[in-house]
């Protein structure tokens, strides 16, 4: 064995990422890794060029893409014209991806429509859930009984309001390690978008709370990067705390992602606008990624310095990355990972933080966290 050759064991805690020798022994079975040399003892032998593959394997997975999408990411060469297939291919399983997804969103409606349900329709539920066990759905006949099942169970939402903070405690996951303030941030999110799936994608830095609470208490200064973003804010709140909104592209014309990433690039006043922000403010992006990539890098040269940065963009490739630089500035943070985000989310992160601050201002649960 040469002193450049590595072990199954040597290359897996060289590799790290949580790669084990099991791990690296499926990829030799996908044909993601080529099957190594052997020893006279018939050990696998690794090399470094063993190792960086591995490395780019397990950066590809820690992003998201599935095995499948590696292999052919790294069987194509940086140059080569087999680079246009390979987009249409991945295209391909993007859209059968997006089905699947489609598919279990479907699944998710279906259970949400019981397992949402407050205890006002507990007893309905139950007669539904025990026909449902003996429903033909066969014939023609049948698919009616099965509709007139939901009929029923939705003619109760006539007799009461819905009880949003009872559902949700039957639909999220335990967040029984989270504050009492950041559950209560978490659940009206995902009130915000209708979408339980949100929090595996919310991203809060540690002390982000607390940050947030002392700016607000401060009477901090409200940077938002549209009007559309600073109409929906509770102003009555934020008028009590003495903190006063600022809004960086001041066209209320301006309504769009689109039309606010185009209109950020297009006019230097407003990125000027962004380099001017006070000391200690609070800055909530819900719209354009530009704003958030450029204060970023203002933060990374220490020209502009908020207390926290609630960056939720929309965005495809630009909103993705701006989040990715924000979470590595080292500043309180709260974002939503990937393309999701938008102007009511990044809106009702803030107003949740400050009903929480009015509502229970000598809460300190958070710095337990």
């Amino acid at each position: 064995m040469k002193s450049s050759e590595l072990t199954i064991k040597q290359l897996t805690h060289l590799v790290g990422g949580g790669l084990t020798p099991r791990m690296v022994r499926h990829y030799h079975q996908l044909g993601l890794l080529p099957q190594p040399v052997r020893s006279p003892s018939n050990y696998r032998l690794y090399t470094k060029k063993d190792v960086l593959r591995l490395q780019r394997i397990v950066a590809l997975k820690q992003q998201g893409f599935q095995l499948n999408h590696i292999r052919q990411i790294l069987q194509v060469e940086p140059e080569a014209d087999t680079t246009v297939n390979l987009m249409g291919q991945l295209q391909q399983q993007y859209r059968a991806v997006m089905q699947q997804i489609s598919q279990l969103r479907q699944t998710a409606s279906a259970l949400e429509g019981l397992l949402g349900r407050d205890r006002h329709c507990q007893i309905i539920q139950a007669e539904v859930l025990a026909q449902l066990k003996l429903l033909d759905v066969e014939t023609q006949a049948g698919l009616g009984g099965l509709e007139n099942l939901w009929s029923g169970l939705d003619a109760e939402i006539h007799t009461h309001s819905e009880a949003f903070t009872e559902s949700l405690q039957r639909l999220l996951p335990d967040l029984s390690n989270r504050s009492e303030i950041e559950q209560h941030l978490i659940s009206q999110l995902v009130l915000a978008c209708g979408d339980v799936s949100l929090v595996s994608f919310i991203k809060l830095s540690q002390g982000a709370i607390a940050a947030s609470r002392e700016a607000l208490s401060s009477s901090c200064q409200i940077v938002v990067d549209t009007q559309t973003v600073a109409a929906a804010l509770d102003q009555t709140r934020l008028l009590h705390l003495g903190c006063q909104i600022e809004t960086l592209i001041d066209n209320p014309h301006i309504t769009t992602a689109t039309e606010a990433e185009l209109a950020f690039w297009q006019h230097r006043e407003w990125q000027e606008k962004l380099q001017q922000v006070s000391q200690g403010c609070v800055l909530v992006v819900g719209y354009a990624p530009s704003v958030l990539l450029e204060a970023s890098i203002a933060i990374a040269n220490q020209k502009i310095q908020p207390a926290l940065v609630i960056g939720m963009p929309i965005g495809f490739s630009h909103a993705p990355a701006a989040k990715r630089q924000l979470m590595q500035q080292g500043i309180p943070y709260i974002t939503v990972e990937g393309t999701l985000g938008g102007g009511a989310l990044a809106a009702t992160a803030l107003n949740a933080l400050v009903e929480s601050l009015i509502d229970k201002p000598d809460c300190h649960c958070y710095h337990f966290m």
